[in-house]
């Protein structure tokens, strides 16, 4: 009987949790980098909510804002985050500056739009010790919409094309930094490229948990019409067109609604 409740939770709560479960290492030093454009509505509780439960792990919160003209700065701050100004306006140079800024040992990566789990910290380290240098959560759409339930599924896999994101991203500052960070060439598909880099060369875990993600892309927009925009940008990429033409394919596509970037 107790081979069998060792088994069983072995296999419920997987191989790589068992492990550190014995080990539970928690020496991970972590700076949370959030590139914004006018998303005061969200930003102090997504600050807040981070350094609740990242404790002393988390050594600060960087937003990086590319020149919002709502109060998204002003809330930033008030929520107690490191607040710089990014000239350029697109994740990658927002997210590079916040990353040479940052102190430490991990980068964190999170869009304003996201509710993180409340576990990040222990999951990071975990996959540190389990010698993964980056990787990311699968995702949940805040809807009930079953059609989102199905995309959000496909988030479990490995496939290129189950990334993004939406889903945080977090890497070692020694690995970003040889790889150059996020290069700036790409004003869309940013992360797929940066993700594409590092997995040529290091180990990348896919978390099996789950953050929140807007579905705020949705509301004026079909199921259908998002695909196809996804997919259209996605070829594109794949045939190396110039991320500027794949930008503006995109967002003929999808009206945009409160979108920021």
């Amino acid at each position: 009987m107790l081979s069998y409740i060792v088994v069983k939770s072995f296999l419920c709560l997987g191989s790589d949790n068992y492990f550190y479960a014995r080990m539970n290492p928690n020496n991970v030093s972590i700076s949370v980098i959030i590139p914004t454009v006018n998303e005061a509505n969200r930003i102090y509780s997504l600050i807040q909510f981070i350094i609740k439960h990242g404790g002393e792990a988390v050594l600060e919160v960087i937003v990086v804002d590319g020149e919002s003209t709502d109060d998204t700065i002003s809330e930033a701050t008030r929520a107690g985050a490191m607040v710089l100004k990014s000239a350029i306006r697109t994740r990658a140079a927002q997210m590079n500056l916040g990353a040479r800024e940052a102190r430490g040992s991990v980068l964190y990566f999170v869009h304003a739009d996201i509710i993180l789990q409340p576990t990040f910290v222990d999951d990071i380290g975990e996959s540190l010790h389990l010698n993964f240098q980056a990787g990311c959560y699968r995702y949940l759409f805040d809807s009930d919409k079953r059609i989102l339930k199905i995309n959000a599924y496909f988030t479990r896999f490995r496939g290129i094309m189950c990334r993004g994101g939406d889903q945080t991203l977090f890497v070692t500052k020694s690995v970003f930094e040889e790889l150059s960070g996020f290069d700036e060439y790409y004003t869309i598909m940013e992360d797929y490229d940066f993700i594409m880099r590092l997995r040529k060369k290091y180990t990348f875990r896919i978390i099996s948990k789950d953050v929140i993600v807007s579905a705020r892309k949705y509301e004026g927009n079909s199921w259908f019409r998002v695909q196809v925009a996804n997919l259209t940008v996605f070829m594109m990429f794949f045939f190396k067109q110039h991320p500027q033409k794949m930008k503006r394919v995109y967002n003929m596509l999808i009206r945009r609604n409160e979108l920021s970037h």
